[in-house]
């Protein structure tokens, strides 16, 4: 499809507009989610102990939560296995994702280049084996839903188009670091009609706009889990809470 013909024309603008329409909604949406967590009223403590006692250590064991899911290892190692490697692999693939947002591009990212591949494999897999598992055992295949399937599946097709389209078949990478750029700066171009890019871009899009509506919140959500960022205070032990919006009794 030529972009100098209408219809190349309308197609491109088609795609620029869809972009800042997931992004807004993707921005929005997270925002608007997070800031619900936030004002939610927490009146009297909830952490489940054993618990730290400080605040130090109750930010401690989020970022332990966030970085090694030590309550999953705990409860099922071989899920643990396939939820931490699928998670180090996503943020591997994040971070080589910064040379298509960057002029000029960090050295570490250049360096990733030669392993790149490897966590694209690894990525597809593990979202694989949690799929598999969403079927074969019969306690998850009783708590799953669409929903759960929907975000593995998407996932895994956003690995595998982004493997094809980056070693087999190629998009020139450029043209696809003009038009990110173009969109970041508010001065867009036209995209690389690649089908195989477009696949894919348009996959990354869908995700962009599910995400902050989805169980995939959690990514941040888990911050504001007041179980998990509250420190066990030992003084307020036995004490009873009243919530402040309650009217006194008649």
């Amino acid at each position: 499809m030529d972009t100098a013909t209408p219809l190349g024309t309308l197609f491109s603008l088609f795609i620029i507009g869809l972009s800042y329409f997931c992004g807004l909604a993707f921005i929005i949406g997270l925002l608007w989610r997070l800031f619900g967590y936030l004002r939610t009223p927490m009146p009297w403590p909830e952490a489940i102990t054993p618990a730290p006692t400080t605040e130090g250590g109750a930010l401690a064991r989020v970022l332990g939560d966030v970085l090694i899911f030590p309550n999953l290892f705990k409860a099922d190692k071989a899920l643990w296995v396939g939820a931490w490697v699928f998670h180090v692999a996503l943020a591997a693939i994040l971070f080589r994702h910064l040379r298509y947002f960057t002029y000029p591009v960090p050295g570490l990212v250049l360096y990733m280049e030669t392993v790149a591949l490897f966590f694209g494999y690894v990525f597809g897999a593990a979202a694989l084996y949690l799929f598999w598992r969403r079927l074969a055992l019969p306690r998850t295949l009783y708590i799953s839903n669409v929903p759960d399937y929907f975000a593995l599946l998407l996932l895994g097709l956003i690995a595998g188009s982004g493997i094809l389209v980056s070693y087999w078949a190629h998009v020139y990478i450029v043209d696809v670091k003009a038009f990110i750029l173009g969109l970041l700066t508010l001065h867009p171009v036209a995209p690389p009609l690649h089908p195989l890019f477009l696949t894919h871009y348009s996959l990354v899009l869908l995700l962009l706009l599910y995400f902050p509506f989805s169980k995939l919140l959690h990514a941040g959500g888990i911050f504001f889990s007041p179980s998990r960022n509250q420190p066990y205070q030992v003084q307020m032990r036995g004490k009873r809470y009243v919530n402040p919006w309650d009217s006194p009794a008649g």
